[in-house]
């Protein structure tokens, strides 16, 4: 049997649908109702439950949706130049610059695994992907880096992300570079190698590597 072509319009209803959920989702919480994404979309429920068998994939899908850009404005571009330390480091000052300038929503990852609770939420599938994502990048520059324990190491920077992105959320508050001088704390006794002559502090520009989420 050949390939159904889908009808007219389908992929533009559906990419709607995502970017309104996405932005419902995250600036008022994953219980938001059907109704009111199939509103802020220009979208019947009808079409809405033709494209998703109900809004726990809604949700999922939404959230994959929103993890290439995510990604993008958190990590280096692969071919940045940057020192293992500097390629780590840019990652938080990212999340420094971008906490605030989301009006402190924090990390759609974290806030909408919380919300699901449940760990096979197909949500949480997403949400955990991506935080295995961001580990796996901080794992491979810690074994460039030199560090002597990159899985440890890893592990130990993925929470001072998560908790630093919770505490902004919490307060309200820029992080005034805690969550930079964290990182690189621990990037120090693990071994890696000193900042760079040019500053370990630079920001550097670009987008994530494709093989890699954050």
């Amino acid at each position: 049997m050949g390939t159904q072509t889908p009808p007219a319009g389908t992929a533009s209803t559906r990419a709607r649908l995502l970017d309104a959920a996405a932005k419902l989702f995250h600036e008022q919480g994953i219980h938001v109702g059907v109704d009111a994404v199939c509103r802020a979309a220009g979208v019947s429920k009808r079409s809405m439950y033709q494209l998703f068998a109900g809004k726990e994939d809604l949700v999922a899908a939404s959230l994959e949706r929103v993890a290439p850009e995510y990604s993008a404005a958190l990590l280096p571009a692969a071919d940045d130049g940057g020192s293992p330390r500097e390629r780590i480091r840019h990652v938080f000052e990212r999340l420094e610059e971008l906490e605030p300038a989301q009006d402190f929503l924090g990390c759609p990852f974290v806030a909408t695994a919380v919300q699901a609770r449940s760990p096979e939420h197909p949500a949480s599938l997403v949400a955990r992907r991506q935080k295995d994502g961001l580990t796996a990048f901080f794992r491979h520059e810690a074994r460039r880096g030199g560090a002597r324990d990159p899985e440890l190491l890893a592990r130990q920077l993925t929470m001072v992300f998560d908790g630093a992105s919770v505490r902004s959320v919490m307060q309200a508050r820029e992080l005034d570079g805690l969550a930079v001088t964290t990182a690189n704390a621990l990037m120090e006794v693990a071994g890696m190698g000193p900042p760079a002559a040019s500053g370990d502090g630079a920001v550097l520009a670009g987008s994530a590597p494709a093989e890699t989420t954050a």
